[in-house]
């Protein structure tokens, strides 16, 4: 019946109204502000960057190329060897001590730390500064960066920041590396999360004071989240709203250079576990995205070949709305417009779907795989022995 078209229709497009809304709201609140304090060097923070890394080769030695170049004087870089099985790790670390570079040899992390954890609290314990940065090796960063992002902090009077850094835009002939980035932005951009009482977080960049870490309880609060940053960001917001998610610009000029297949293995890693590990939750997630974001161009299309013109024009302005949303994200993502944009979200939605079902099936069933190491969290323990009867 008619009726039952008209109320998809109308859902349709209030979703898109509060996904359009959040967005445009995002690109509003997520922009660098004008430094207008005038900090003096000697009045800043000490600054430890902190990367944990493990098996890591080229991408290593050009993030730390482009941190050496750092402008910042009270500047600590600590690279961590997460018991990498490639030598040649070690070896780049080492090769740059000339330059104040730091070699940390990690430990094996104890049987109720996620590896990632345990490395970022190796760290801390290493760092010596009053602010710390924890970044990736695929992190690249302007000589300027650094100072930038700490005269934010200290103008926003914030103790933890987080930032969305400019993406290298892949290839058309690799047209699926389109779909990982701009959905794992979305997924922070996109929904209401004020509402949701939720803050956007991104691993890639993210600064955080001593004082807010310890507060928090450090690392150890975080032993077995899959993202810990979440949790810290989620505490400072709660405390003085004390925290800000940002967006790189030209004048910050933050970069990442993740390959698609380092997106995707990330993707699988952290998608399960931000529904908690609740197969419920993972359908109900999946049945919406494909409804919001790829049903209104379906149905829109349908409607127009079966000449239902009411329903056409109500099924464009969904299909407007979302393309509109995800423009926007992908714009936030490789910071310019890209034509693809205007017609990859159905394929991108399904993709995103597909990601998530598939990271459910290996925490479930099989294992995940990061950086050599299986990081699935075991849903069932089998106790091979029952204790006795007293």
């Amino acid at each position: 019946p008619m009726v039952y078209w008209y109320t998809v229709t109308i859902l349709q497009i209030l979703a898109a109204i509060i996904l359009l809304a959040s967005t445009i709201r995002h690109r509003r609140t997520t922009k660098l502000p004008a430094l207008t304090a005038g900090f003096a060097s000697r009045d800043l923070p000490s600054l430890s960057v902190a990367i944990p890394a493990r098996n890591e080769t080229d991408a290593l030695e050009a993030c730390l190329q482009s941190l050496i170049n750092s402008d910042y004087l009270k500047l600590e870089i600590l690279v961590l060897d997460d018991c990498s099985q490639n030598k040649r790790t070690s070896e780049i670390i080492r090769d740059f001590a000339h330059h104040g570079v730091r070699f940390i040899a990690g430990k094996v992390p104890p049987e109720n730390w996620l590896a990632k954890n345990y490395a970022y609290k190796q760290l801390f314990d290493e760092a010596n500064s009053e602010l710390l940065v924890f970044c990736g090796v695929d992190a690249r960063f302007e000589p300027h960066s650094l100072r930038i992002i700490v005269e934010t902090m200290l103008q926003k009077e914030k103790q933890m920041i987080s930032i969305m850094p400019r993406n290298t835009v892949p290839p058309l002939s690799k047209l699926e590396a389109s779909f990982v980035q701009p959905s794992r932005y979305a997924w922070e951009l996109a929904l209401p999360r004020r509402l949701l009482e939720r803050p956007p977080v991104l691993s890639t960049y993210w600064a955080i004071s001593r004082e807010a870490l310890e507060a928090a309880g450090g690392f150890e609060a975080v032993t077995r989240s899959s993202q810990p940053e979440r949790y810290l960001a989620r505490h400072c917001a709660a405390n003085q709203d004390s925290y800000s998610f940002m967006r790189s610009d030209s004048s910050l000029g933050l970069l990442c250079n993740k390959s698609f297949e380092e997106q995707q293995a990330t993707a699988i890693r952290t998608r399960y576990p931000q529904l908690h590990g609740r197969p419920e939750l993972v359908a109900v997630v999946s049945v919406a995205e494909i409804l919001i974001l790829a049903g209104p161009i379906c149905l829109f299309l349908s409607a127009l070949v079966s000449q239902w013109w009411q329903l056409t024009v109500l099924f464009g302005i969904a299909t407007v709305l979302v393309i509109a949303m995800y423009v926007i994200i992908t714009n936030f993502t490789y910071h310019k417009f890209l034509w693809r944009s205007l017609w990859l979200l159905p394929l991108a939605a399904l993709y995103d779907v597909g990601l998530l079902n598939y990271s459910m099936y290996q925490y479930e069933f099989r294992e995940v795989i990061w950086k050599g190491r299986n990081v699935c969290i075991p849903v069932m323990q089998v106790i091979t022995k029952l204790p006795g009867l007293s």
